[in-house]
């Protein structure tokens, strides 16, 4: 596999270099209508009068300026993409040197009461979610988050197997996400399929036929007056007065569905765009191609469908020109139509507006997923076991810590199996909690984790790290903890969790800490419970002793020539050095 930095460095010049080839042709078709438009108009200047010569060149300019005017769209929309993918692929490279902070923190999605979400930092400055987020569209986000939320344990190899092969489609992942981003939607698409469900037609059956009936009679009476082979040529004006006057009787509920339709074009626009790229990908994986089956039709493709509705909605938004307003909808009845098809597409189409959305926001959180694993090909999809250890890992550490500085720790906890960490301020374990909580959340994602191996038997993940106390809720720092650990027993007693603790009962005296500190564990250990709790409480270690279950571990600190020297590994023992007082003298605050 391709080195992703490489990759992104060579993407980024091979699309800059479009661009400015794309630029040279904007320029040189600009000119080219100009010139074509001149001419026509110079040729038509020098024959004027000559209308069996003027007719045709006439048409001839209009259609090739038609034409170049086209070509120019296409090739000013491919610059624009290529702008997109040049800022996908700088983006990266910001990222991975690790400027990302900018990005969106995911805050919205942040939950006090979640399982684990505010202990590990998954939302926030400098979070996971902060770090690996590339979605486009805002249903991709949510479903993103919720997926990091989930705690599902069920399908991991499934999901594995859909991330693994989207990872190995880079181009077609940031063609994804540009083609996703040079559309601004700005209605969420639950608006959308809400409306869609509660829509009631207000048209009559007849309109599948009628303007197309008086647009044919509209035609035959203008070239009867243009030829004269009509008696009185005041019957056009009349016929139009006709036309307005049934295109009227509808005028508000048309107002209204135009209105709606303004709102929902460009969301409608994006969504067929993507439904194509999808459509036409190969997918071998399960899931990808269950996703994808989820969006076909025996007659038609998804795509297709949506680009439908896309023109007929982009025809009624013509009826704000005022020609076509008024000889458009006297004539043809322009806005029945428009308004019919669009009536007949909610009808028929309406109902599976809400799995093509699904869909489409599927493909944007995994794409973010499966750009997470490209981006850390040295990463490793555990092995999913449904015996032995619950994580037995080699070289386990925290994904958001820089490689050169990362200190890995080896791990083996294996089922109802706890462990009490301790050691001293800053010597790295709530980090290693973190590490290991991020193990398990990433694990029962289906990404690969920061590891060299890893063996593991999916569990759900609970932690309680950092309670807070609550004004709104008149609940003391100790009650807010209390509930917390009250929630993780009830939690519990329904079915297995990995339990990761930082520090319990922080909220008590020191004497009484300690009593119910052991009195929890002791607790959890009963109700056959797997975790990891990290205290400075060095009482609590004296359980080992009692209970088979119980393991000691502690991350160690030495004092060398007056300074503090941490190696951030794993130990199996107690720890024997502590700092508090050692750093209170030493930042002269005693």
């Amino acid at each position: 596999m391709k080195d992703p930095l490489s990759y992104y460095k060579e993407h980024v010049e091979l699309y800059r270099q479009e661009v400015k080839h794309l630029q040279k042709q904007i320029l040189s078709l600009s000119m080219l209508r100009l010139i074509v438009f001149l001419t026509t108009v110079f040729l038509l200047y020098m024959i004027f009068g000559h209308w069996q010569i003027m007719v045709p060149i006439a048409i001839v300019g209009i259609a090739v300026f038609l034409f170049l005017l086209s070509r120019y769209t296409e090739v000013k929309r491919l610059q624009r993409f290529n702008k997109a993918l040049v800022n996908i692929n700088e983006e990266e490279l910001k990222i991975a040197s690790g400027n990302f902070h900018h990005r969106d923190k995911g805050i919205q999605f942040q939950e006090a009461n979640h399982f684990y979400s505010l202990d590990i930092d998954l939302f926030g400055r400098g979070s996971f979610f902060q770090f690996i987020n590339r979605t486009t569209i805002a249903e991709g986000t949510e479903q993103l988050a919720n997926i990091l939320k989930a705690n599902r344990i069920d399908d991991i190899i499934l999901r594995q197997e859909a991330i693994k092969e989207l990872s190995e489609k880079p181009k077609w992942r940031q063609y994804f996400s540009a083609t996703s981003s040079m559309v601004h939607v700005e209605t969420p698409a639950k608006s959308i399929i809400d409306w869609l469900k509660n829509y009631k037609s207000f048209l009559p059956k007849i309109m599948a036929w009628l303007p197309i009936c008086f647009g044919v009679l509209s035609v035959i009476i203008i070239m009867l007056a243009v030829f004269k082979l009509m008696p009185n040529p005041l019957v056009v004006g009349y016929w139009l007065i006709i036309g307005l006057g049934i295109t009227g009787k509808y005028l508000k509920k048309i107002n209204v569905l135009s209105a709606n339709a303004d709102k929902i074009r460009d969301t409608f626009r994006q969504h067929a765009l993507l439904l194509d790229l999808i459509e036409n990908e190969n997918f071998t994986s399960t899931l990808l191609k269950q996703k994808r089956q989820q969006i076909q039709l025996e007659e038609e493709r998804a795509s297709q469908i949506f680009k439908k509705l896309s023109k007929a909605l982009d025809a009624l938004d013509n009826r704000n020109n005022l020609f076509g307003a008024i000889f458009g909808n006297g004539y043809f009845l322009t806005d029945l139509k428009h308004s019919y098809t669009i009536e007949q597409w909610i009808k028929y189409y309406g109902h599976k507006v809400k799995d093509w959305f699904e869909v489409v926001a599927f493909f944007d959180a995994y794409n973010t997923l499966g750009n997470y694993a490209y981006n850390h090909p040295n990463f490793i999809y555990p092995e999913i076991k449904e015996e032995g250890p619950v994580i037995k890992a080699e070289a386990l550490g925290h994904p958001l810590l820089d490689k050169a500085k990362r200190i890995d720790s080896n791990l083996t906890i294996e089922n109802e199996q706890f462990f009490i960490v301790t050691g001293a301020n800053m010597a790295g374990k709530s980090t290693f909690l973190r590490t290991v909580s991020l193990h398990i959340v990433m694990a029962n994602v289906g990404l690969p984790v920061c590891a060299k191996y890893s063996e593991y038997i999916p569990v759900k993940l609970i932690t309680s790290m950092r309670t807070t106390d609550s004004l709104i809720d008149d609940s003391s720092y100790f009650f807010s903890e209390l509930t917390r650990l009250k929630y993780i027993v009830d939690v519990i007693a329904k079915e297995p969790y990995f339990i990761v603790l930082d520090e319990i009962l922080k909220g008590t005296n020191s004497t009484d800490k300690a009593i119910g500190s052991r009195k929890f564990v002791e607790k959890l250990v009963a109700s056959n419970a797997t975790g990891i709790i990290a205290t400075h409480d060095l009482s609590l270690c004296e359980i080992e002793q009692e209970l088979a279950e119980v393991k000691n571990y502690y991350f160690d600190v030495e004092i060398i020539n007056d300074e503090l020297h941490f190696d951030y590994k794993l130990k199996q023992g107690v720890c024997q050095n502590m700092n508090a007082s050692f750093l209170l003298k030493k930042m002269n605050i005693v």
